[in-house]
């Protein structure tokens, strides 16, 4: 179970480190989307970035020490949570253009829900 638990925290965590690297920097163009006319602000923006990277770190610390990753996976499921309810109040899940990376976040939280449950069952 333990070799489930690694390559789950390690896809998440490279997952986290992606997403959450240019929001952290306010560089690119997934920032500059999210603070759109109606969007988030700049520091909300940087903190969901911060999150990301933190749940990507205590991921990989996660397989040292369970608690840790378990912890760090539920909280990269709430902020997943919060990405899929940022694509549907932006219509995302009704434009056949934007549909496929919105739902990006609602597989990532089964992957990171996974995560934590193998991370559980392999302590």
């Amino acid at each position: 179970m333990f070799i489930s638990a690694a390559v789950l925290s390690v896809l998440l965590a490279v997952v986290g480190l992606a997403a959450g690297l240019p929001k952290a920097l306010l560089k690119g163009s997934i920032p500059a989307q999210l603070q759109s006319p109606g969007g988030l602000s700049p520091p909300l923006v940087r903190f969901i970035g911060l999150a990301e990277l933190g749940a990507a770190a205590g991921l990989l610390a996660g397989l040292f020490w369970q608690p840790i990753g378990v912890a760090a996976a539920l909280g990269f499921a709430v902020v997943l949570v919060g990405a899929i309810g940022f694509h549907a109040k932006s219509g995302d899940y009704a434009n056949p253009e934007t549909r496929g990376n919105a739902m990006a976040p609602a597989i990532l939280t089964v992957v990171a829900i996974a995560a934590a449950v193998t991370l559980v069952l392999s302590s």
